[in-house]
């Protein structure tokens, strides 16, 4: 608990830096002070990225070597991915009713992809929560963990595919398209959101582990019950 708490506490600094980097950091001259939602926006949906490409890499690696502290990260990971996708997805449709006139739009690739990819991995939890056996549970999510992480990149480059109402990305191989100071701000908040992501998988991961450990000491306790045998009935 400990690690836990020193991870908490490095993150809770890490997004205080980010908070101050995202209110000082210059505004768009169109979208005036709604720019500052970038620096929620932006890290939130690598964060989910990365979370998803885990869990993949968890069943990925569940499925190879049969261990549970894979599917311990896949499914932690995987909850913190539908975490961070509720709030790049939130976040987005506050931008988009200021900037847009509308918070969404189906007809966008961006966005309707974003929600299949969120109610996909809100499947994935789902699955698990309905699947008590602990083999079969984590057969099944590791099938579909490493069957799902196709849409991250989907979602990525459905900008450059099709243009609709969402821009293309600011930051990317060729260069960045905003300013220094705005570019700086959301690399800073990425790093923070990256701290926390870490922080709370690790907490989460324990989490697992003390369920897993009182599940078995539960299940001995069971064993060392034994029914009453027939005689022994009669008798009384």
């Amino acid at each position: 608990m400990t690690r836990v708490r020193v991870l908490l506490a490095i993150a809770a600094a890490g997004m205080v830096v980010g908070l101050w980097f995202a209110l000082t950091a210059p505004t768009d001259t169109l979208q005036g002070e709604f720019t500052r939602i970038i620096n929620i926006h932006a890290p939130s949906m690598w964060l989910a990225f990365l979370a998803f490409g885990l869990t993949a890499l968890g069943s990925a690696a569940w499925l190879i070597r049969r261990q549970t502290r894979w599917d311990r990260l896949a499914e932690g990971s995987a909850e913190l991915g539908v975490m961070f996708t509720a709030i790049g997805l939130f976040s987005g449709m506050v931008w988009g009713q200021a900037v847009w006139g509308r918070a969404w739009d189906w007809g966008d690739p961006r966005l309707s992809t974003t929600a299949v990819m969120f109610f996909v991995y809100v499947g994935y939890l789902a699955l698990r929560a309905a699947t008590p056996d602990p083999t079969v549970r984590a057969r099944r999510s590791a099938i579909l963990g490493v069957i799902a992480v196709v849409q991250v990149p989907l979602v990525y480059f459905s900008v450059n595919m099709f243009r609709t109402l969402h821009q293309t990305q600011s930051i990317r191989p060729d260069g960045i398209t905003m300013p220094r100071e705005m570019a700086i701000a959301i690399f800073v908040n990425v790093i923070a959101f990256t701290i926390v992501y870490i922080a709370l998988l690790v907490a989460r991961i324990d989490v697992a582990k003390a369920e897993e450990k009182a599940a078995a000491e539960l299940a001995l306790a069971g064993d060392a019950v034994k029914p009453p045998r027939l005689s022994e009935v009669k008798d009384v």
